[in-house]
């Protein structure tokens, strides 16, 4: 007997996910299991998928598939936080770092989980408390200069220790995963996955000073905003969560193992390469 009675749907608001939604229902039917969706998602579908709340989603679904490109595969994430869930991530959007597969491969893939031919990556999160709510970041956690206001000033203290101040347009505290993201844009390293580490990336930094640290995961780095600051947006996997002021901090910490990505034979490598394009010198070939 295979292990996928359930699927959840996680969709992109406004791709077109029909093909891979029709392709999923198929597969179902054709083994008698479940589909299941948020309300509002599949609501705007006219498909055979069972609407459902977030909660019951995440309860019964055995595998819960993202459609759409890296911030949907983001949002599948965060939901299934904790849990022991696979997660697909499908590619129906342009860049699909995180996803592991196109739609062309759907079908194929699905049998291939229901019949245990995979393999999991563990994922490490970071988490936050900002303005009273706790918060969760599969890519970062940045503060982020706010136009007209100044720029973002803050002390970095990974393990209680007082180490650098940075002013800068943002500083960003990535995840392994991240370090493809806001990180890598801003200069930061290119991390494997696998490493379970915490990286403080300054983005334009005025000051001499402008690298990166790499952070073990069992240290937690505090980042308080200096009287010399602006305020600042506080964003978690790009997605503005609340603002903070000078004298205000947060401290970040690493949750190692927080979700468990479906993978079927690619390698982080083989993705960075593909999607960054990494060619390297010309003089070295």
């Amino acid at each position: 007997m295979g292990m996928v009675r359930t699927v959840g749907l996680v969709l992109h608001p406004q791709r077109d996910s029909r093909k891979a939604i029709d392709t999923i229902l198929g597969w179902a039917a054709g083994k008698d299991a479940t589909v299941l969706g948020l309300p509002e998602e599949v609501g705007r579908i006219d498909c055979s998928a069972v609407p459902v709340d977030a909660d019951t989603l995440v309860d019964r679904s055995d595998l819960l598939v993202g459609l759409g490109g890296d911030g949907t595969m983001l949002r599948t994430m965060r939901l299934l936080a904790g849990r022991r869930t696979p997660i697909l991530g499908v590619n129906v959007g342009r860049l699909g770092f995180l996803a592991e597969i196109d739609v062309s491969e759907l079908a194929e893939t699905l049998w291939a989980i229901d019949g245990h031919r995979y393999t999991i990556e563990p994922r490490m999160a970071i988490r936050s408390e900002v303005g009273g709510a706790d918060v969760t970041a599969f890519n970062d956690i940045a503060l982020v200069r706010i136009p007209g206001e100044g720029l973002a000033g803050v002390a970095v203290s990974p393990a209680g220790s007082d180490f650098v101040r940075f002013a800068a347009d943002a500083v960003i505290v990535a995840t392994s995963t991240g370090s493809t993201a806001y990180s890598f844009s801003a200069g930061g390293p290119i991390v494997s996955p696998r490493v379970e580490a915490v990286l403080v990336v300054p983005s334009a930094a005025h000051s001499a000073f402008n690298r990166a640290l790499v952070l073990p995961a069992d240290e937690e780095v505090t980042l308080q905003v200096l009287p010399t600051s602006g305020r600042l947006a506080v964003e978690v996997d790009g997605a503005v969560v609340g603002h903070l002021c000078p004298g205000d901090r947060i401290t970040v910490a690493a949750w190692p193992g927080a979700a468990q990505v479906v993978r079927l034979g690619t390698t982080f490598y083989d993705r960075a390469r593909r999607k960054l394009r990494v060619n390297g010198s010309a003089e070295a070939y």
